[in-house]
């Protein structure tokens, strides 16, 4: 595997989650900033986002990249929800919101005691339901990637939305900018990323861990691992408890005690990344202007 010009490795642990003989493919090119990768096993598909270009694209295997919706109102973070839909953040609107099985959008959550979200980055959804999601500023902070505004949320949240009744919760509220999420396969665990150096050099580059109480709370906040190249985006975990990252150099896979494994190098900075495929074996990475791929030896987390 040494001659393999993708890895870079730092654990023997790695090898077993890569592929020898993979290489990475750039499926498609020409975005202004992808984001938002989403697998559709039943479809056999993945969409993403290219955010300021406002087009949410759909990738299928032999077929290439099409266009899945036009404007999107800046879509950024996208994953399905328990009943197989659609839910995505939507910078435009500073909104999440839900694509129904006839084409229709739903509003799930665009306010907080009254004031306005921020600009929905990422989410994932939990076993019960419940969406969680990030509210950093970047999609407000001008108009390349939504809608240059004013932040009305006093801090940037971490939001827990209960869809049977509709109460939204602040789950934590000390974050720079709160960015990827991503639960361990049991949901023990919650990961977050903040990408405040994204703006601020001095500023967190590090993804943060939390213990999930009951499924309805977090406890016992840490610093998971540090970002060496970059910044951390979106992040995903394996069926082993690993910590996939995207980073400036490619994705990072950390082990779930923090290690750092190995790294997939990637020629443009990632910005988020699922695995997917008919195995959930391939993994999926938007960066900059492109979407690439790779197999590797290991699945990602299902939901159960």
């Amino acid at each position: 595997m040494s001659d393999n010009p993708f890895y870079k490795i730092f654990d023997p642990g790695f090898r077993d989650l890569v592929v020898a003989s993979a290489r990475l493919e750039e499926l498609h090119t020409g975005c202004r900033w992808t984001e938002g990768p989403v697998w559709f096993d039943d479809a056999q598909h993945l969409l993403f986002s290219d955010i300021p270009n406002q087009q949410v694209l759909r990738y299928v295997d032999g077929s290439g990249v099409s266009v899945f919706r036009s404007p999107s109102h800046f879509i950024n973070g996208n994953t399905r929800d328990r009943q197989g839909r659609l839910v995505s953040c939507e910078h435009g609107g500073r909104r999440i919101i839900r694509t129904e099985v006839d084409g229709t959008i739903t509003t799930l959550a665009d306010s907080h005691n009254g004031k306005r979200l921020n600009s929905p980055n990422d989410v994932v959804v939990h076993s019960d339901g419940a969406i969680w999601f990030t509210d950093p500023s970047y999609g407000i902070l001008s108009d390349y990637e939504g809608y240059k505004a004013a932040e009305e949320q006093p801090t940037r949240n971490v939001y827990r939305l209960d869809v049977q009744t509709g109460a939204l919760e602040i789950m934590v509220d000390d974050f720079l900018q709160p960015n990827g999420l991503a639960f361990s396969p049991d949901e023990t665990r919650l990961y977050i990323a903040d990408s405040g150096a994204s703006h601020a050099p001095e500023a967190p580059r590090h993804i943060r861990v939390f213990d999930v109480v009951d499924g309805r709370r977090l406890a016992n906040g840490r610093v998971f691992v540090d970002i060496d190249k970059g910044i951390p985006d979106g992040i995903r975990t394996d069926t082993e408890g690993n910590l996939w990252s995207s980073a400036a150099d490619g994705v990072h896979c950390f082990a779930p005690d923090g290690r750092l494994l190995g790294k997939i190098l990637v020629p443009q900075a990632v910005s988020n990344l699922t695995f997917g495929g008919p195995r959930r074996n391939r993994l999926f990475m938007t960066a900059s202007t492109s979407l690439y791929a790779i197999y590797t030896a290991t699945t990602g987390a299902q939901r159960p």
